[in-house]
């Protein structure tokens, strides 16, 4: 590695030199601000005699002495590239200007030492030679005379006419004087000598702002020579991106993409912010055979990840239509085991109708759990280890059978729970997404005329009695009923429906609603009116009677799993995170570590595995989160902690709680320490 100062003039006017961005860099995207704030220093130093240099940072590159055939030596810019990019704007900008002004010297002199390399053939004439789109964008930017219009989207023409406007016959000689004085610290790399990817990594903890597939794309292309970098990008991570993106918001999730697969590869789910170092640690890059390979699995599973995240492009309708929903359920906890089960059904592992059934069951499992209102967060684990759990043999059933077969906080909601949490659960103050998912999916269960509420902008949730009633409903009820369906049952399922004529219902009393010309429940054709045209009021009990119609609909939509466990699992360890709770239980053994534990009180459960933790980990007791809800002390007098019992022959920890109290503190010390899956309950 060489590093030496070297002024920008000095570096852009090299002879016989092209500065070429790597495939693998992100996208220039530095925004008015950045480039503000740097013609405002170029200005500055430009318009002060006394200043002789003022520094921009540095400029890192590899130096592989290549040459092309016609001897245009290239640099392959590793750190720079936006300030780079930016610079090669400025002198656009004074280009055309100094064209306007008629100085046909200064033109050509600016031309050929800053932009390009005269007498190099078209492929190398340009100086800077950017990725893809921004490479037409420049040599658009340097034909002087412009008789077309960009029409693809650019930063570089963007950030050019914000230049062109800023920089004037009034201080383009400041400009000059200014782009003279600048500095930056050039660092040469060879890269049979020093590890190019190692001194990108140093300089991205020192503030490179890249995404964690920024990181791999970098990771995996970086160490390749030019024709295996572009390979690599044009048939394997150029079609990852493409399609690892949400079309619908225009954003990359790249990294979240890599982050299920690596999830399902693992059984482990990493921290979003160390997606890179999981993917490095598991894929170390040794030669380009290996690293097709690892890549074509990638590609190839993207595909589906594709669909998950666009539904519209899922050409078959059935499929396309349980996608839809699971979009709108936002379930994306479950797509490390979706993309491989959508990769078994393409593949002709299982059925269309399986995969079908697979999508109901994640969607009954995920919906059912939401109306009890568990925790979503046990979710996680349950999609990271689902599909290791799945017999090919018996593909579904062996689904279905892992996801029943979950207790405690990641059990699937039998009938009776659901039903009985979704009679009073206000379904109306909920996420839009969820209240549209449920209502469009009980009106159109078993529809052959499907209603499309999501399209249709017309078609609104509609309060049968309303949220603001009229007097008349209090008179028609009288007050203690009046009252006990606008305390109760305002914003339950029951006193919901769908209608095209909102406004013209209002708070209007129930027979007007129903009668109303054109409008009313009697002249609709939606499901969720129907029961409604009959009736002559609205009181709680046709409220009591509408609500077993739609759980009679709800157990049918989403269904609970028709099979049965097996015998061995009926009574099995469960994980501590899906144990029931353990207040009023006795415990038959524990298993840490695999390790059986013949202890039968929670009290002492609670000492013991706090006691290996501790001998196994210490200095996480004083540096997470374990220091202040355990508030561990070395004296049992000194009042901090109540009733304090000791973990080892030094310290003491607060025993003071309830039996779900100690299970809470056990479960926050399993995930802080990582050990989620070494602990597991068999109760007595």
């Amino acid at each position: 590695m060489k590093a030496n100062e070297t002024r920008v003039e000095d570096f852009l006017s090299a002879n016989k030199t092209q500065f070429v961005i790597p495939v693998y860099q992100r996208n220039y995207d530095w925004n008015f601000v950045q480039c503000g704030q740097l013609l405002q220093d170029i200005l500055e130093v430009g318009g002060k005699q006394d200043m002789t240099a003022h520094f921009i940072g540095s400029i890192v590159y590899v130096h592989d002495d290549v040459y092309t055939s016609s001897r245009i030596k290239e640099l392959s810019i590793i750190d720079g590239q936006q300030r780079l990019t930016t610079l090669t704007l400025i002198y656009l900008a004074l280009l055309h200007l100094i064209k306007h002004l008629g100085e046909d010297e200064l033109f050509d002199e600016i031309q050929e030492t800053f932009l390009i390399n005269k007498y190099a053939s078209e492929q190398e004439k340009l100086k800077l030679k950017p990725t893809d789109n921004n490479e037409l964008a420049l040599k658009y930017l340097l034909r002087a005379e412009k008789t077309e219009e960009f029409n693809d989207f650019s930063k570089l023409v963007d950030n050019f006419n914000y230049f062109k406007e800023r920089i004037t016959e009034e201080n383009y000689e400041y400009v000059r004087l200014g782009l003279s004085k600048l500095m930056f610290v050039e660092i040469s790399l060879d890269r049979d000598k020093d590890d190019p990817q190692r001194i990108f990594e140093s300089l991205n903890s020192t503030g490179l702002e890249l995404s964690q597939s920024d990181l791999i794309r970098n990771y995996i292309l970086m160490g390749l020579n030019r024709e295996e970098q572009n390979n690599i990008y044009l048939n394997y991570w150029s079609i990852i991106e493409a399609k690892a993106r949400d079309e619908k918001s225009n954003s990359s999730r790249v990294s979240d993409f890599i982050r299920d697969y690596l999830t399902l590869q693992n059984k482990k789910i990493p921290n979003k912010g160390k997606v890179y170092l999981e993917f490095k640690t598991k894929y170390p890059v040794s030669d380009l055979n290996t690293l097709k390979e690892h890549l074509s699995e990638l590609k190839k599973l993207v595909q589906h990840y594709n669909k998950l995240l666009n539904p519209q492009n899922e050409t078959d309708v059935a499929i396309r239509k349980e996608l839809k929903y699971i979009q709108r359920l936002e379930t994306n906890v479950a797509f490390p085991f979706l993309v491989q089960a959508y990769d078994d059904y393409v593949k002709s592992v299982i059925s269309k109708s399986e995969f079908l059934t697979i999508l109901k069951t994640v969607q009954s499992y995920v919906w059912r759990r939401f109306i009890v209102g568990l925790p979503t967060n046990a979710l996680n684990k349950v999609f990271m280890n689902l599909y290791e759990k799945i017999d090919i043999e018996n593909y579904l059933e062996s689904c279905q059978i892992a996801l029943i077969s979950k207790t405690g906080a990641a059990r699937f909601p039998k009938n009776s729970e659901m039903i009985d949490a979704l009679r009073f659960k206000d379904m109306y103050n909920i996420q839009s997404k969820n209240r549209l998912y449920c209502l469009d999916q009980l009106e159109n269960y078993d529809n052959t005329e499907t209603v499309n509420i999501e399209e249709n902008a017309n078609i609104t949730i509609e309060h049968i009695f309303p949220q603001n009633p009229a007097s008349k409903w209090k008179l028609d009820l009288g007050e203690q009923q009046y009252q006990k369906i606008k305390d109760e049952y305002l914003n339950t399922i029951s006193n919901l429906t769908l209608s095209g004529n909102n406004g013209k219902l209002g708070n209007k009393a129930f027979i007007e609603k129903r009668d109303l010309d054109n409008a009313g429940y009697r002249d609709s054709r939606l499901w969720l009116n129907r029961y409604l045209a009959t009736l002559e009021q609205w009181t709680i009990n046709e409220i009591n009677n509408r609500f077993e119609l739609i759980a009679d609909r709800f157990t049918k939509i989403w269904q609970y799993p028709d099979v049965t466990l097996p015998e061995e699992t009926l009574n099995d360890e469960v994980n501590i995170f899906d144990a029931d709770e353990p207040k009023g239980k006795k415990i038959a053994y524990a298993i840490f570590m695999d390790e059986k534990l013949n202890i039968a009180q929670v009290s002492k459960l609670y000492l013991e595995i706090f006691s290996r933790l501790f001998e196994l980990q210490p200095s996480a007791f004083f540096t997470t989160e374990l220091q202040e809800k355990l508030a561990i002390t070395k004296n049992p007098e000194s009042q901090i902690i109540r009733s304090p019992q000791p973990i080892n022959d030094s310290y003491y920890i607060e025993a003071n709680l309830d039996s779900n109290g100690k299970f809470d503190r056990i479960k926050l010390a399993l995930s802080i320490l990582d050990l989620e899956d070494e602990l597991f309950i068999k109760y007595a």
